[in-house]
């Protein structure tokens, strides 16, 4: 008796064994239903709804941001750093603030939307770029808006 129940029980696992091993090699020689991302670089589709890196839109040469700071405000990590400077407004004679640098640190963003929706101009706004891979964390900073100076290298403040 000891020895067929030994040999149902061994037949049995190697059934069990079998069963396995058949759905492990036609899961192998089956066509891939999910695709690495180097390997589907070129017809990869974004959401739209993604949040890459903010960017400030240059339109007509000109950007919509005044330098009021409400998006470096509402940012809760000090991401954004808006730096402006004083001009005289010729027609009025006053002065007018009007922005110098937007700096923007990519490295510590945490992509809330906070900024965007905070800014009353729709100066700013996210992209679907998400390639972010540097050496060197510096590069992570960036100055959103177009100069023809070269970008200092500002700190922003941690709150």
């Amino acid at each position: 008796m000891g020895v067929i129940n030994y040999l149902k029980t061994l037949f049995s696992a190697c059934k069990s064994l079998l069963t396995g091993l058949m759905t492990t090699m036609k899961v192998f020689f089956r066509k891939k239903t999910t695709e690495e991302y180097p390997e589907n670089r070129a017809t990869l589709k974004i959401s739209e709804r993604f949040r890459g890196v903010l960017t400030m839109p240059v339109v007509d040469g000109k950007v919509k941001c005044i330098g009021c700071g409400i998006c470096q405000n509402a940012c809760p990590n000090g991401t954004i750093t808006v730096i402006t400077r004083s001009e005289v407004n010729p027609e009025t004679g006053k002065p007018k603030k009007v922005l110098d640098r937007y700096m923007y640190d990519h490295g510590s963003c945490t992509y809330c939307q906070l900024c965007v929706n905070a800014c009353p101009y729709d100066a700013i706004t996210f992209t679907n770029e998400f390639e972010d891979a540097v050496f060197d964390r510096k590069k992570l900073v960036l100055q959103l808006n177009p100069t023809t100076e070269p970008a200092p290298t500002v700190e922003p403040e941690n709150k």
